[in-house]
Formats: C-alpha cells, structure tokens, sequence
C-alpha cells in the first residue's frame, strides 16, 4: 500500500527553523553513481583523509596543542585565522560520516543507469575507488574527528574565547582588531562544525564548545545601550550565518538576534566605511555588490537567512536586488566571482578579465550557499540555475581530479608562455596554501552536497539538480537514473507515494533550448514560464517521468559592454563550459587561435580523457601574424588583416573547464576570438 513517509530529519548545512517563512524546504538525496558520486568518492577516498596529515604539517593543529598546554614551541602561520582551516575539515568529515546514517536513500540500487540506452558514455572518474554508493566512512576517520575535536575543546579558555592566534601571539588580546583579526570569523567556522558534528553524529561535545564561545561572543557585542562592552563587527562575516544555524539547532533565540544585529550594523563605519569589508553603505540600501567578494557573499548568505527566520520583506528585498544585479554585471561565464587580486574583490560592472580573473574558489562555494539560501526563500529557479552553473565550472574547477591539489584563483585564460610566480594566486594546482581557506572549503561543500539538490513544500517535491540516487521528501521518493550531464536524459521512477495527489516539479535549466518530458501517455514540451515544469497527479508506485534536455553543444557570446570578450565566443554543452587547453593543441600555442563560427560543433566522448569526459571539436584556425618589430602597434589602416580562412586550418578540441590543468601546466582559454 503507498504511505506517506514520516518527516524527515534535515541533517544539512541548513536547517529551517519552525517558524520559516521559506517557500521550500530541503529534501533528503542519496547519490550512488554518476558523475557528482564519482567527485564524492575522490572527496572521500583521498581529500577529507589526507586533511589531518596537512593540518599537521602546516601547524594548525600545533597551535591548538600550544594553547591548551599540551606542547611547546612557536606559533605556526602567518594569519589570524588557521584555525579555521580545522573547523572547516571538521565539517567536512563530520558530513562524510553523516553518509553513514543517510545511507538508506542510495541502498539497494542498481548501480547501472539505464536512463540512455543508446549513450555509451562511461562517466566514471579514474579517481573513484568506491564503485557503488556513496562513499561509506570508516573508523579511522571518526577517530581523526574525535582526535581533533578534543584538542579544540582543550584549546577553549575558561570563559568560551577561543583563538590561537590571538592567545599565543597576541598575548591574550582580543577584539582590539576587528578590521583584521577574524576572531568573529573564526568564531562562525567553529559553529558550522559544531552543527555539522551534532547533526551528523549525535554527539554534544563541539556543540557544547561552540555554544561556549557564541554565549560569550552574545556577552560582549552588542548595540549602543544594550549595556555590552562592544558595538561591532568583524572585517571578514561568517559569524552571522553560523549564529542563526545555532539558533535553528539549538532553539535559542538570542543567537538569531546577535546575528541581525551583526548584520545590520555593517555600512556604519565602524571598520572605517570601507567596501572592501561590507561597511561603506548598509546592506538595506546597497545596490550592487562590492568588496572582497567572499566577504559580501557570506554577508548576503545571512541576510537570506534573517529573511527566512523573521519575515523581513526590507531584508529579502535587498537580498534579492543584490543577487540580481551580481548576475548580470559582476558574474563570468563559469559562475566565478571576483575580478581583481588585488583585494580580492568584484570589479566594476561588466568588469570581467580572463586571465586576471580571480574567482576564487572560496567565492564559489559561498555564491553557491548564498544561492541555495534564496531558492528556499524564494522557490524561484534561477538561484539553482546559478547554483548548477557555479557547482559544475567555477567551484569544480578548484580540486583536481585525483583529489590532490587545488586551485586558489580560477582564470579563464592562461596565455603562451605564462610564468607562474607560484604561491596562492598560482595558475597552477597546489598541494597546500600558506592561506588553506579554499581546499577545506571543497571538502565540506562535497561532502554535504546532496543537501542542495532538492526541496519539498505542502504540495510536492522540487528536483533543482539532476543526479543518478534518490530524492525523498515527507510525501514521496523518487529514483533517479541519469548520465548527466553527459546525457540528458534523467529516468524518474516513483517508488513510495501517498494516495492522493502531488506535485513533481523539475527544473528545466536556464541554458536548455529545448526539452521534452514524457510522463505515461502524456509528453511536455516547453517552454516554461519560471523554470519549473510542474506534474500535478496521483501518482503510483512504479510510475515514470523521463526527461529530455537537449544537450546540443553552442557557441556563447557577452554582453557587449564586456570588454574583456568582445569579438570571442565561448563553448558551452549542458551545464558544463569548456575550454581550449595547449596540450590537446600540440602544433602551436592557443594566442593565435581562431575559431570558425560557421562551422558546426561536434560532440565526441573520450572515455580515456581526463576521467571519461565529452570533449566539443570546433573548426579554427591559427592567425597570420605580422613579423615581431620593436614596437607592436600600427595605424588601423596599415593593420593586417586576418581573416580566419587565410589562417592554417586546425582542429580544436575543448574539455571541460573543470578538468583543466589536470594534464600539464600550459596555455588555456575559454573565449575564443571569432577573427
């Protein structure tokens, strides 16, 4: 007989309160093949293991030892805030040990997609040492969390204050440096891991230690007149989203108040009236996004979040106009955020260069959780339009394929004969970073990723991303068999469902042209009016939708006010953006490169590239260059001219985006000229 599920525990990064005015809620997924289980098992297999043994070498964990008493020697990084790279390799594994528990979602499934019985792509990764089913955790690395996790409790002074930096190096000083000092911040990265180990496993133990130190951060900050000590904020937000997850773990209200006020007191001068940390104008009255742009995201993230819980139309106004105006004039094509190094910030509108983009891996994540936040808000399609954009492209991009290495800045272009000055900012993957913000960052992104597929409402289930496993709701579950984003084709199968009637809704990306869905007897085409193609129906165990999204690769232009790109096209398949790499291009470098905008794309699968990928040929051609003089300017009507057909003809192969730099260091670019 179908039955209604019973209600089930959200145990993700975010959790909504009882009293949340979101549209949607997050829904269970299990993931046990496919591409995004293929990234997974790399996470799990090799990047959360591997963590400890970094933390080690680079001396976070020293320093928790130093603190606590345990060791002696000298405090070990350059910045303020290592401790964060701890608590974010915390959440990461707490989220991989979660999988034990959800485990039942991806359980007893056919491992085989038969989704596409035509397609004979193959989109394991070489990376993946799990063959089926989400990676499962092992004692050793609930151990590695117990291990850490009592070294961070003995790190705690007695009254909840807890920063190495500041108790080793800065003699116990606090909060005289909140423009530089991150202690606000470190604060929220210890929170997240304590929800995150308390959701996973059960236990109190960093829950407790992270309570200990919000309840003295809510002893000393607070407005003029409340009595407290200190009116202020920190350069570097976090705290805020970490305080009002607290408040939906915990049930205590004064963490989601402390977190408003931290949030409404940004654009009042109190770090000096600086963009570059969110204080020249209140985020109320903000009309465009600026600053250092993982500062700003994780900023708006809570202000998404403080709409959610209390209802503030002013709040959710802004965060939406904000959204808005970051899409269209401050974005690149890969999703990635930030132009200039040089403080890590947004540019100018349509300010979006190539191969002095920064995009950092870091802004990705937080774009994606900012994004994820106002889907549930809102239950509008394009914050998960941007979400799969940014998950498949700028935030893949950032850990190679074996699970290794990373990327800090994202380029769109690495020119011939590029040298690299190594450190953060190389174009090349790292093992490590002297500022290790971003690889942790990856993991815990990874290793949660399910919780940001799907939503449920009262009436039905939303599939915002399209993977091989199980969505469930309170209503119903659904399976799922898919190559994408390989193959278009996603096959649901209805497996549990109540009796009376719902509503599946999925998806129909932003990119699609055209699509298909057959449901029964019945077939959908488009278009859709907001993104969401709606199944209202009684459904029955057994029955199926199958879903068509053309995946015909394209040729993608800018808005002309880019100037960065004008006269270049980019290519694009599905989700995935792609790239010219030097190595695929062996005859030359790619600086010359043409491409032939008349000639049409082709789609060849490479089981043996870079893990199994679909590469796009495109017709090109390289340029007649002029002899090199002195002096590389001429008048425009003594210029040369170049058309594409007097170039030696050349085949173009383009991989995806997110696979670059996996082979050798060499030239790479994503927008290719057209003459």
């Amino acid at each position: 007989m179908p039955r209604t599920r019973p209600a089930l525990p959200a145990t993700g990064p975010v959790r909504l309160g009882p009293d949340s005015r979101a549209a949607l809620r997050p829904a269970a997924v299990g993931i046990d093949t496919g591409f995004w289980q293929a990234r997974r098992a790399s996470n799990a297999h090799v990047s959360i293991p591997q963590g400890p043994a970094l933390l080690e070498a680079a001396g976070n964990l020293h320093n928790l030892r130093l603190a606590a008493g345990t060791a002696v020697g000298e405090f070990q990084g350059a910045y303020p805030f290592v401790d964060t790279d701890v608590y974010k390799w915390l959440e990461a594994a707490a989220w991989q040990l979660a999988q034990a528990s959800d485990g039942d979602l991806a359980s007893d499934a056919d491992p085989a997609s038969d989704a596409d019985p035509a397609s004979d792509a193959d989109p394991a990764s070489e990376a993946d040492p799990a063959p089926d089913g989400d990676p499962a955790p092992d004692a050793d690395l609930a151990a590695e969390v117990g291990r850490i996790v009592a070294l961070v409790a003995g790190a705690q002074q007695p009254d909840g204050y807890l920063n190495t930096w500041f108790q080793l190096v800065k003699g116990g000083e606090r909060y005289k440096d909140l423009r530089w000092g991150h202690e606000l911040y470190c604060a929220g990265h210890l929170i997240q891991a304590a929800v995150a180990h308390h959701r996973a496993t059960g236990s109190g133990e960093l829950l407790d230690v992270a309570r200990k130190f919000a309840d003295h951060v809510d002893s000393v900050f607070g407005p003029p007149g409340s009595g407290k000590p200190i009116d202020g904020i920190d350069g570097h937000p976090e705290v805020e989203t970490a305080l009002i997850e607290l408040y939906r773990e915990t049930g205590e209200r004064r963490y989601l108040d402390l977190a408003a006020y931290f949030v409404d007191r940004y654009g009042h001068g109190l770090l000096g009236g600086e963009a570059y940390c969110q204080d020249r104008v209140p985020l109320r009255e903000a009309t465009n996004v600026e600053g250092h742009a993982v500062r700003q995201l994780y900023l708006l993230a809570a202000a998404a979040d403080l709409a959610t819980e209390t209802g503030d139309a002013e709040l959710r106004t802004a965060a939406e106009r904000l959204w808005h105006a970051m899409t269209t004039t401050k974005t690149h094509l890969t999703g990635g955020l930030g132009a200039h190094h040089e403080e890590e910030d947004f540019g100018d509108p349509y300010e979006l260069p190539n191969e002095r983009a920064y995009c950092e891996t870091c802004a990705a994540i937080a774009s994606i959780q900012w994004s994820w936040r106002m889907a549930l808000l809102t239950g509008e399609a394009r914050y998960s339009d941007l979400i799969e954009r940014t998950l498949f492209n700028g935030f893949l991009a950032g850990v190679s394929l074996d699970g290794e290495r990373w990327l800090y800045v994202n380029p769109l272009q690495v020119r011939d004969g590029h040298t690299d000055s190594g450190g953060d900012q190389s174009a090349r993957r790292t093992r490590w970073f002297r500022c290790a913000c971003c690889p942790p960052n990856v993991m815990r992104l990874l290793a949660s990723l399910e919780h940001y597929l799907a939503s449920s409402d009262d009436n039905g289930l939303q599939i915002h991303q399209y993977v091989s496993g199980r969505y469930a709701s309170d209503l119903a579950v659904i399976r799922s068999e898919t190559d994408y984003p390989w193959q278009g084709t996603i096959a649901l199968t209805v497996e549990e469902t109540p009796a009376e009637p719902w509503t599946l809704s999925l998806r129909i990306p932003q990119w699609c042209r055209e699509f298909r869905v057959r449901c029964g007897q019945e077939t959908y085409e488009g278009p859709v009016a907001d993104g969401w193609l709606r199944l209202e129906r009684t459904w029955s165990p057994g029955d199926q939708v199958v879903l068509e999204l053309s995946l015909e690769p394209r040729l993608t232009a800018a808005d002309p006010r880019v100037d960065a790109v004008r006269g270049c096209v980019a290519i694009e398949r599905g989700p995935l953006v792609y790239c010219l790499e030097g190595v695929d291009h062996p005859s030359g470098g790619l600086d010359d490169i043409v491409v032939d905008t008349t000639r049409p794309l082709a789609v060849k699968h490479r089981p043996d590239l870079l893990g199994g990928v679909t590469t796009v040929v495109a017709a090109g051609s390289r340029r007649h260059l002029p002899e090199a003089g002195w002096w590389p300017y001429a008048p425009a009507d003594e210029s040369p001219d170049s058309p594409q057909q007097d170039g030696e003809p050349v085949e173009l192969t383009a991989v995806p985006y997110y696979a670059w730099a996996n082979r050798e260091d060499g030239s790479m670019r994503v927008w290719l000229p057209t003459s």
